[in-house]
């Protein structure tokens, strides 16, 4: 259990968003709850994140919400990438080549990339010469 609650007084709810004041703008800025407690930083609950309100003349900015949905969407679509290509995907040999990475699937903004075999060295030139003595 998270030791942070809403920065509201009175208020146990555990934090789901960070408040952000960026005064320069005149501009409060709604994101997702920061990985750590910064100092001039308010976490809010959803309850009172909902019910912001900041002073005459300012803008809101709301960043897309719920991180942890999103991670989870990320890494279902990883998961499902990765499982996709390696059923289409003919077996490879023990040792991977080394080489300019090479795409081989999509899953929205993820992308699958495999090492592409190292090109092969062009033969030297030994035939014809006669070793010196």
């Amino acid at each position: 259990m998270s030791p942070r609650c809403c920065s509201r007084t009175a208020c146990k709810q555990p934090p789901v968003y960070t408040l952000t004041y960026v005064y320069r703008d005149s501009t409060a800025v709604l994101g997702p709850l920061a990985a750590y407690v910064e100092p001039h930083c308010y976490d809010l609950c959803a309850k009172h994140a909902e019910r912001l309100t900041v002073p005459r003349g300012w803008d809101v900015v709301r960043l897309p919400g719920d991180p942890v949905q999103q991670s989870v969407d990320d890494l279902e679509a990883l998961a499902n990438a990765v499982r996709e290509v390696s059923q289409h995907q003919p077996k490879r040999p023990a040792t991977e080549p080394v080489g300019q990475g090479v795409e081989v699937g999509r899953r929205r903004h993820l992308r699958m990339v495999r090492s592409a075999p190292a090109e092969p060295k062009p033969p030297t030139e030994t035939a014809g010469r006669q070793p010196t003595t």
